[in-house]
């Protein structure tokens, strides 16, 4: 029989009592602080033994920002301008001039273009899409490194599954956590979505909810420009009926319960739950994840210059997450595709869409947040890239996809596109790879998708052929691609 040591009779919240038979029954046996045996084995908090590997941009960053530009935006509208075209290929905006010869931009992007001397501008992102002519397949590969196993026609995706390749922030804090007990891995401002399916290719998958991302929700609308302003943390602080002293008085029964149960003690070693259990305690008892997100702590300067949009202010509590010491977070453009108004996916009405709200939206809060950290002096160990799951056509009002596309239209195009990268020693004023005339395919220096996630992993200092195994105990490699090194300098 199970014998657990304790006091009767006494259940005050009094620091120094001990531990009375009451409480162990409120813990519920094994059932400890609210988690099962299973769920407790899931919990790697400890971190891997470093990975092997090295050459240019090896281990240069020590976090990683993905501003993930979903639905798709059009490469020919912003940051790939083609002169010399039919008319339904050339973009209406104009071409400017920026800081580097031969990185040009259209109209849509002058604040980016005061500062495209900090950056590597990666103009041949291509793929040959076998079932990812749609959003949710792309999306899950450019966030896995794998293709879905199961894709509709319609390219729609089943529900996330514990069978799922995590995602690549998944990946990243189970092997590399972070330094500082703070929030390994936040997602905002809302999880992944497109169309029916929700959060596909966000979650950690089969390594276990204990790496899913700390998602950030605020209340609103996705046309609601203020939801930032409401951001809502009560989760990362105490309950009012909780005090530090019970929260202590917890640990204490924990610590007592394992000593009475040594088969789970030595069961559970590995993975080092007391080091998993005091960080979380540390978390919420310092209070500096929530100052963290307090984005009234900036200066109303700082907060206009990152425009005063979800996107802007997601780009700027990017910063102050990264300066708390969390290892990735992922900006997710506010308004998923399948949908108006400052949607990337234009396949009508892309004129006065990108011209009047994304195009300013990105080019405010992308060219804040590469301007600031670099101000900071954080840009040098902080890794940022904006991509897009793919481009747009060359060719308006054409379908592509089998949407119906108007001459103000461009249909979805993984073949050619843009990605932008920035920081951790990403050369600076560079342009890799180079598309042919009418930015319908790479003329040189083809860059898939998973080889930017092989670079992420590479900067961060993870071989990313390391072996981890799924749900069935298959190895299976974190991506299967090399880094592309000629990024950095």
């Amino acid at each position: 029989m199970l014998r657990i040591p304790g006091q009767a009779g006494k259940d005050l919240c009094d620091k120094t009592l001990g531990v009375t038979r009451r409480d162990i029954m409120r813990v519920g046996g094994s059932a400890m602080l609210g988690m099962s045996l299973g769920q407790m084995m899931e919990l790697k908090a400890q971190a891997e033994e470093a990975t092997e590997g090295g050459g240019p941009g090896w281990n240069k960053a020590k976090s990683i920002i993905l501003v993930y530009l979903q639905g798709g935006p059009s490469h020919l509208d912003l940051w790939d301008p083609k002169d010399d075209v039919p008319d339904n290929v050339r973009s209406v905006f104009k071409r400017i001039k920026t800081k580097v010869p031969g990185m040009d931009l259209t109209e849509n992007l002058p604040k980016l273009a005061q500062i495209t001397d900090k950056l590597t501008m990666v103009r041949s992102m291509s793929y040959t899409p076998v079932g990812l002519f749609n959003h949710t397949a792309a999306i899950y590969q450019i966030h896995t490194g794998y293709t879905a196993d199961k894709v509709s026609p319609s390219g729609q995706l089943e529900p996330p599954s514990p069978k799922d390749f995590p995602n690549f922030g998944s990946n990243i804090i189970r092997i590399k956590p972070p330094e500082e007990d703070m929030l390994p891995f936040v997602m905002m401002p809302r999880p992944l979505q497109e169309s029916n399916v929700v959060n596909k290719s966000g979650t950690a998958g089969f390594l276990g909810r204990a790496y899913d991302p700390y998602y950030l929700f605020p209340p609103g609308g996705d046309l609601d420009q203020t939801k930032m302003d409401r951001i809502n943390v009560d989760d990362l602080q105490l309950r009012p009926e909780v005090s530090m002293g019970r929260l202590n008085r917890r640990a204490r029964l924990r610590d007592l319960i394992n000593s009475g149960m040594p088969q789970i003690d030595r069961a559970t070693e590995k993975y080092g739950l007391n080091k998993y259990y005091k960080s979380a305690m540390s978390l919420i008892s310092s209070g500096r994840a929530r100052d963290a997100f307090d984005l009234s702590k900036e200066t109303e300067a700082t907060r206009d210059r990152y425009g005063r949009t979800t996107f802007g202010q997601s780009c700027l509590l990017a910063r102050r997450l990264i300066a708390a010491g969390t290892r990735v977070v992922e900006v997710i453009w506010p308004k998923v595709a399948n949908s108006d108004r400052h949607s990337f996916d234009v396949h009508v009405g892309l004129s006065a869409r990108m011209k009047n709200e994304s195009g300013p939206m990105l080019d405010a809060g992308l060219s804040a947040l590469i301007g600031d950290l670099d101000e900071r002096g954080m840009l040098e160990d902080t890794l940022v890239v904006a991509i897009g799951e793919f481009g747009r056509s060359p060719i308006r009002g054409v379908s592509t996809s089998g949407n119906s596309n108007t001459d103000d239209g461009r249909d979805h195009w993984p073949y050619c596109y843009t990605a932008i990268a920035a920081g951790a020693g990403i050369k600076r004023g560079y342009v890799h790879g180079e598309s042919d005339k009418t930015g319908s395919a790479p003329l040189s220096d083809p860059v898939h998708p998973i080889e930017m996630l092989a670079t992420m992993y590479h900067s961060i200092g993870i071989n990313p052929h390391t072996i981890q195994y799924n749900h069935l105990n298959q190895p299976r490699e974190l991506v299967k691609a090399s880094p592309v090194t000629a990024l950095f300098g």
